[in-house]
């Protein structure tokens, strides 16, 4: 489809978007004394308008039970930016400057032995997201989403790990590449696998204002491809596309994607996003659908609404902070009898925020209810990811400085 012209009534000018519709549908502040940027906490000179058809507030009340149990599992961690756990039942887990790590549930660490020469390493980006191969008995293998320093990219790369656990061999490098980079602002970076096997990877628009809604580059996107080469996977929305770049998409129009989960039994895929001084959104991903991040073409304008619904058929989020943001980032469903009421409850980690937000989704995705658990709720500074464990329990990282620590959460 050939690109059109609108206008906006948004600072009286005429922009362009080159995305069709398919499928029916700080400025890097470093945070004292630990050199981490603070996610989400950009200031805007304008005040923006919230576009979500279903605003929040930022996070709702705490839940008052205090019931569940907080365990430490290890400490030690510098900037953990991802978990994921081995068939053994020890996790894997990588930290933003370049170190990889197994954690028995002894508690014991192993450091892993892992070509990160070419690691960048700066502001929101480095060794980001991280995901361990569904077949992993089989080939050993798992992912990761790493700025690249050579190539100034943002790349994705299979590694094997050894069968001692203490080192790991780079295989496709990269399996994705050309995701874009610039000063390290937005560099996304989660990994996750949908239903068929697909490789899910969501790719922060890099504080590029015409990233986003461009379908020739990969910024301010959501991608999805064959785990075993990087190809478009089956089914992607724009696979009859002449560009290489646009087949690999699955959706468009996001600023910087900071988790992604899969909803057990049915398929649906929930990404947590960051906004910029308003509106971080959840937002229930639709093949080739847009969500309406549009900062424009003549810089890089965080005025603008996170979602523009002047932008023919963007996609509302089904929550959104409101002011002041949380900083949502990594996100996993709540499964299983354990849980309570909580039971298939979507729960988002939060940095700015420094709380758990458990979210009820009704079947389509809307949202229900927002709560906090009072365990963590400001009690262990700036959470990065969650992740439920095979033995049903969830484990959380936090993400402060040069003593984080991986915890496991029980209810009572």
């Amino acid at each position: 489809m050939a690109p059109t012209g609108r206008t906006r009534s948004r600072a009286r000018r005429q922009r362009r978007w080159s995305a069709p519709i398919a499928g029916g549908l700080l400025s890097a502040a470093v945070l004292a004394g630990c050199g981490v940027a603070e996610d989400s906490a950009e200031s805007t000179t304008s005040p923006q308008r919230s576009s979500t058809t279903q605003p929040s507030t930022s996070g709702g009340p705490s839940d008052p039970t205090g019931a569940w149990t907080v365990e430490v599992v290890a400490d030690g961690l510098a900037n953990p930016w991802d978990v994921a756990q081995l068939p053994d039942g020890s996790f894997l887990v990588d930290e933003r400057a370049g170190r990889l790590v197994v954690i028995d549930p002894d508690g014991a660490v192993t450091e892993v032995d892992a070509d990160f020469d070419d690691l960048f390493a700066r502001g929101e980006t480095g060794l980001m997201g991280l995901v361990v191969d569904p077949a992993f008995d089989d080939n050993r293998r798992f992912y990761t989403c790493q700025g690249n320093a050579d190539a100034d990219d943002i790349r994705v790369i299979s590694w094997r790990l050894s069968d001692d656990r203490r080192s790991a061999q780079r295989l496709d490098d990269p399996l994705v590449s050309g995701l874009v980079l610039s000063t390290g602002r937005h560099g996304g970076c989660r990994l996750a696998f949908d239903d068929t096997g697909s490789l899910l990877i969501s790719a922060g628009d890099a504080a590029i204002g015409t990233t986003p809604q461009s379908l020739t580059d990969l910024g301010g996107k959501v991608l999805r491809v064959d785990p075993a080469d990087g190809s478009p996977a089956a089914g992607n929305p724009f696979a009859d596309s002449a560009d290489a770049a646009t087949r690999l998409i699955f959706t468009y129009g996001h600023r910087n994607v900071q988790g992604l989960a899969l909803r057990p039994d049915s398929g649906q895929i929930v990404a947590a996003e960051h906004g910029p001084s308003i509106d971080d959104e959840i937002n229930v991903l639709v093949p080739g659908g847009n969500y309406g991040w549009d900062p424009g073409a003549g810089g890089y304008d965080e005025s603008v609404p996170m979602t523009d619904l002047d932008i023919p058929g963007a996609i509302p989020a089904v929550w959104s902070s409101g002011s002041p943001t949380v900083a949502v980032s990594g996100a996993t469903f709540l499964d299983g009898p354990q849980w309570g009421r909580y039971d298939g409850w979507l729960a988002i980690a939060t940095l700015r925020g420094s709380h758990l937000m458990l979210v009820e989704l009704a079947p389509d995705g809307t949202v229900a209810t927002v709560e906090r658990p009072a365990e963590l709720d400001g009690t262990r500074g700036r959470l990065r990811e969650v992740l439920q464990g095979d033995d049903g329990a969830l484990y959380v990282v936090t993400d402060n400085g040069d003593d984080d620590v991986l915890l496991r959460v029980t209810p009572g």
